[in-house]
């Protein structure tokens, strides 16, 4: 038999939602320009659009970075190890220059550097796409054309060329985020206006990776599967982390039996990144594999709790097997993630799962630079559009970006102790850890109970889904299963439906499903 209909469907709204009249910190900090939205607002009558004001916002957030770093630019970069710690204010960039070779016109990957300048490093340690990245940067710098141009001029002006196109990088990040919930413009305003971005947006080249990455994921959000693999595989050609989104992109297609769609991103990602990649494995091996060698290799490292228990241990765990571990600790995590996918409800959100399986990864690894809170905002952004817990988490942030710098300064200061000690610092990592983990209980929260995510309390499913938005499950476990299928129970004991545009809520009994159930 069937259930009887018990809610009209309506026609999709396409007016978007407005902060101010959902989210109370918006509502409240809007006091500052006027006020919420009115009711009787006109919207999109005047050049201001969203999305142009959200750009404006993110280079004003990148400028302001840039000026934070002023006393490194003006000398701390040079001058002694610790005034660019006390100014929290270091960046691997101007370093790099000489460090990796750029200054003496190398060629990363096929030029090994020499052991007098790299301190160690024989080849160039990032994946291809970020070398061609900071390559291109170093031909924009130039070479000397007299003596007055030192190596501490063409550093900084390599600092400021970099600079420039991770402005460009940033921009691309938050108008993405912005396009890729059609009806949510203003959540591209928490990238655009996140202080830990602004902080650690010029400390590396991460910002090329995340702006493919945001990129793939509003091609997937427009129903465009290989375009967005093609952007991930060139994401991951820039950063390892891009690859991860695979994992949930392949649970969510399974729950939905989109293999078709799926398949289209694995073959576009794949050859992509070997598109990138391939000429230098082949011209250059050594050079190429540096990149995965020294992951390997290198030694718990700064903002992960493997350094608390390192820094505890009477005998410190070995490099090899603080990797064993942390791949089993990432792997149970993958496991919980897949089993939250399939039994869940409905079907859980690809920002979601991308946001959990991205700080599972950066929770569990041995190393935590504080530039990594970079791959987090944009997902954040996504999958949980609210204010209060957006900042919570960029606090925790904040103070972990001004810890590491004082725990440096600590260390390079010699017997004047001056900065915060190893405890302190510890903290610090307790701090920023409980932060992310905080951000993702509450994303789970919402994937178990989907009238408390924010994107689906009006009635809409997936915004950034494309394939999968408002798409029937094929697959499920538990109490997803069986009927009703696209309806999730509320506290009060009544059901909420999905997949109309605005939320309907109707008795305990029985709901209709999208397909008729058998006798």
């Amino acid at each position: 038999m069937t259930y009887p209909r018990t809610s009209t469907r309506q026609e999709p709204s396409e007016e978007p939602v407005a902060p101010t009249r959902q989210d109370e910190v918006a509502a409240a900090g809007s006091e500052l320009i006027g006020g919420p939205l009115g009711r009787r607002a006109l919207l999109g009558t005047h050049w201001w659009t969203p999305v142009r004001i959200i750009a404006l916002v993110a280079i004003g957030m990148f400028a302001l970075g840039m000026v934070q770093k002023l006393p490194c630019y003006n000398g701390g970069w040079f001058f002694g190890a610790g005034s660019q710690y006390t100014h929290a204010c270091y960046s691997d960039i101007p370093h790099l220059f000489q460090g990796r070779g750029f200054a003496a016109d190398l060629v990363p990957y096929f030029d090994a550097i020499p052991s007098e300048i790299s301190g160690g490093m024989d080849y160039l340690e990032y994946p291809v796409l970020t070398g061609v990245f900071m390559e291109v940067a170093s031909w924009i710098t130039g070479v000397p054309t007299d003596a007055s141009d030192t190596l501490q001029y063409r550093e900084q002006v390599y600092w400021l060329v970099n600079a420039g196109m991770l402005m460009v990088c940033a921009v691309v990040i938050a108008v993405c985020v912005a396009r890729t919930h059609r009806r949510r413009p203003w959540d591209g305003l928490l990238v655009a206006l996140a202080p830990a971005g602004a902080l650690t947006a010029t400390i590396n080249w991460d910002l090329l990776a995340i702006a493919l990455t945001a990129a793939a994921m509003l091609m997937w959000s427009r129903s465009r599967p290989l375009a967005f693999g093609v952007l991930l595989g060139l994401a991951t050609a820039a950063k390892l982390y891009p690859a991860l989104l695979l994992g949930p992109l392949l649970l969510l297609c399974w729950r939905a039996g989109r293999w078709r769609e799926f398949s289209l991103a694995l073959t576009g990602a794949v050859g992509a990144w070997l598109a990138v990649n391939l000429p230098v494995m082949i011209g250059a091996f050594d050079g190429w594999s540096k990149f995965y060698r020294f992951s390997q290799e290198r030694g718990t490292d700064f903002g992960s709790f493997w350094l608390i228990l390192q820094q505890r241990m009477t005998t410190p765990l070995s490099t090899e097997t603080v990797n064993t571990l942390a791949v089993l600790l990432m792997l149970v995590c993958c496991g919980l993630i897949a089993a939250l996918t399939l039994a869940a409800p409905r079907r859980p959100r690809f920002a979601q799962l991308a946001f959990l399986v991205v700080a599972a990864f950066i929770l569990t690894n041995k190393v935590y630079s504080p530039q990594y809170v970079l791959w987090l905002i944009p997902l954040a952004a996504l999958a949980r559009p609210r204010w209060r817990d957006f900042l919570v988490w960029q606090a925790c942030e904040v103070m972990y970006f001004l810890g590491i710098w004082m725990y440096l300064a600590y260390t390079t200061s010699g017997d004047k102790h001056q900065g915060l000690p190893q405890d302190g610092y510890q903290l610090a990592i307790l701090v920023h850890l409980l932060g992310t983990m905080y951000l993702c209980a509450v994303v789970v929260r919402d994937i178990l109970l989907p009238e408390r995510d924010p994107v689906r309390q009006d009635g809409s499913d997936d915004p950034s889904g494309g394939v999968l938005d408002r798409a029937p499950d094929a697959y499920a476990l538990g109490r997803a299963a069986h009927p009703p299928r696209h309806a999730a129970q509320a506290e009060d004991g009544t059901y909420v439906q999905w997949g109309v545009e605005h939320e309907k809520k109707v008795s305990a009994g029985p709901v209709e499903d999208s397909t008729p159930s058998s006798p």
